[in-house]
């Protein structure tokens, strides 16, 4: 709340002929309060309480955020507010969409002559540059919760993220010309024949026989457990039980900007942290395709139990962006269509829900619930909605022998 005066001042006499005089205000906190002046004479008095008004004003002024240029005033928010409370990464990414997708469009205008034109134009910008809805729901996101804290700080009078609302995806999609496609659909996945073409690229040799392509194998064990990069990144050879067949997830890693508190600095880290989710802290079951891999990654490199299993030439963690580019790198040499690393983790769901055919012609599956778990998915709704490519091509000629 912001402070403001109450009254411009009352002045009297006092019976030993001095003078008093009183201004009420409200502080930050909304408590009724108020300063006391004196002097020898009314005129005295009255220049006193004149000149504290004038700083009073000037003050509130100052720190009047509806005044303030967006940048200016959205940066300071950022910093003072989001930053204690979220993940450095995901700080990261609040940083990085305001400095590339909002100050560039509104940050020179003054915070409390912004419109809820000025927002729509800005989202509207970006869904007809061609953004994702995504992308664009990350502006709205940043932009809602900037704007609900100066109404509820009384900055400004009224919200102009109201008459502002997100435009439904369904519509989005249609003014960009794509189809609103069910999640399933656009579940990206590996077929059998881009998978014997990614393991052939991955493994291929030098005329040394050394590997082209460093811990090519990792991405196999991806394939065969469904762990996301930062999982399996964070994998300490301590937390595998080959013996049992079992991996003890306990940790991730992310890349994250370097900081000089909250102020960014040149180049990137690596950092060390909790797994996305509480459910995602559990015990991976290791098919023997993942046991080779795991054989395949210490023979390459190993520094001892307590360093990654995935280890840069220092033993120390691999950078994400490195893991990254080596991937497709592969996917690239092997003429295979982009696809983001989480697609393994896909193909690996899509997989076991979807089943594999057993040589006596049956389907082996797991069901949705069972993937979830080993997914470290706290529901299966969420496995079928986001990590699994229905497989329709089973159900021809399905409905024969009930006939109606």
């Amino acid at each position: 709340m912001q402070k403001k005066l109450l009254t411009n001042g009352n002045i009297f006499k006092r019976t030993d002929d001095r003078w008093n005089g009183v201004i009420w205000y409200m502080d930050e906190q909304g408590q009724r309060k108020r300063k006391s002046f004196c002097g020898n004479s009314k005129q005295e008095v009255k220049e006193k309480i004149t000149e504290y008004i004038a700083v009073f004003n000037e003050q509130l002024t100052a720190s009047d955020e509806s005044k303030a240029k967006l940048e200016d005033s959205m940066s300071n928010w950022l910093r003072v507010f989001k930053f204690p409370s979220v993940e450095r990464g995901t700080y990261d990414g609040l940083e990085c969409t305001a400095r590339h997708q909002i100050y560039p469009l509104i940050g020179h205008k003054v915070v409390g002559d912004i419109t809820s034109a000025d927002i729509k134009a800005v989202l509207n910008h970006w869904m007809n540059e061609g953004y994702a809805y995504t992308t664009v729901k990350k502006v709205y996101n940043i932009l809602s919760d900037y704007f609900r804290y100066l109404t509820q700080q009384e900055f400004i009078p009224k919200n102009p993220m109201l008459a502002a609302p997100m435009i439904k995806k369904a519509n989005f999609m249609a003014t960009q010309g794509k189809e609103n496609k069910p999640t399933f659909e656009t579940v990206t996945t590996f077929n059998p024949e881009e998978i014997d073409q990614f393991k052939a690229e991955a493994m291929r040799t030098w005329g040394n026989r050394e590997r082209i392509y460093q811990q090519a194998a990792a991405y196999t064990l991806m394939l065969n457990t469904g762990l996301r990069t930062s999982e399996v990144l964070g994998l300490l050879n301590s937390d595998i039980d080959l013996a049992n067949k079992v991996i003890h997830l306990q940790r991730g890693v992310k890349e994250i900007t370097r900081r000089n508190g909250t102020k960014a600095t040149s180049g990137r880290e690596v950092k060390v942290g909790k797994l996305k989710t509480a459910s995602s802290k559990w015990d991976i079951s290791l098919n023997q395709a993942a046991v080779d891999a795991i054989l395949d990654l210490r023979s390459e490199r190993y520094f001892g139990e307590d360093t990654p299993l995935i280890p840069d030439e220092n033993g120390d963690y691999t950078r994400p962006v490195n893991f990254r580019k080596r991937y497709y790198r592969i996917l690239k040499a092997a003429g295979i269509e982009r696809k983001g690393l989480h697609s393994l983790r896909h193909t690996f769901a899509t997989t076991l829900v979807n089943g594999v055919k057993q040589p006596d012609g049956s389907i082996r599956s797991l069901s949705p619930r069972q993937v979830a778990d080993l997914l470290g998915r706290s529901t299966s709704e969420i496995t079928e909605l986001y990590y699994v490519k229905k497989d329709t091509a089973r159900l021809a000629g399905i409905t024969a022998g009930f006939e109606i």
